[in-house]
């Protein structure tokens, strides 16, 4: 039963790799327009993969949503999410997407949170950076070359999930991997001038918080999904209000 849960949870850090999984967007976005000209009318593009779809939780508990949300309360019109993101995806497979959807125009403000599945498969750091840096070029494109509208969110530690503890992995090694891809992310981050929002000692609490997990034992709940999105939410209310 162990090995038949942990081949199931396996499945979904890693489906990017075995099959090409459909898009998400619900629903997408129209171009963004350009706040400063008093439309009112925000966009929002979030890029990444499983923790950005909210993998295992309602559309509504992931935290592009819960962030739209709080966004909304305090009288932004922000459009639903244009989210391109699969679980599992690495950072080449992010890349790919984005040039395959073709976008036109720009967004009012981007998010962007991919690295977990590269570290998860063992690729290597050096390569991690050189696409997240490109990624992240892109990200800055897609908010209209505007730097103070990207959002870049570090990557959680799986490690502290059940699946985590019962993956056979060392979860000492886990987190020292986690860091080591955020620290550079991080570096990446701050030289080019973008927000970055570290919410990686927090998703450690999941190891002694079991609200914190989705279902599937492995994700993270709608509860710590409303920590990064109340987390990102100062920042971005900041630039768009």
């Amino acid at each position: 039963m162990k090995i038949l849960l942990s081949a199931i949870l396996f499945s979904f850090l890693t489906s990017g790799c075995t099959k090409k999984a459909p898009m998400i967007n619900e629903p997408a976005t129209n171009p963004a327009t350009n706040p400063s000209k008093g439309t009112g009318n925000f966009t929002y593009l979030a890029l990444g993969d499983s923790y950005t779809i909210g993998e295992s939780v309602k559309q509504a508990e992931s935290f592009p949503y819960q962030l739209q949300g709080l966004l909304q309360a305090q009288n932004l019109t922000v459009a639903n999410p244009k989210i391109i993101a699969v679980t599992g995806w690495t950072t080449n497979e992010l890349q790919a997407a984005i040039k395959s959807e073709n976008l036109t125009g720009t967004f009012s403000f981007v998010t962007l949170l991919i690295g977990v599945n590269n570290q998860y498969r063992g690729y290597p750091l050096n390569t991690y950076k050189k696409e997240f840096s490109e990624l992240l070029q892109t990200a800055i494109t897609y908010a209209g070359g505007n730097k103070s509208r990207v959002f870049v969110v570090s990557i959680p530690d799986w490690g502290a999930t059940p699946f985590g503890k019962n993956s056979g992995r060392s979860t000492q090694t886990i987190a020292s991997e986690i860091d080591s891809f955020n620290a550079a992310n991080q570096e990446i981050t701050l030289a080019a001038g973008v927000s970055y929002t570290n919410i990686t000692p927090a998703s450690r609490n999941a190891s002694t918080d079991p609200s914190l997990v989705a279902g599937d034992g492995l994700h993270p709940s709608g509860k710590m999904y409303a920590e990064w999105a109340s987390a990102l939410f100062p920042k971005v209310f900041a630039v768009l209000k």
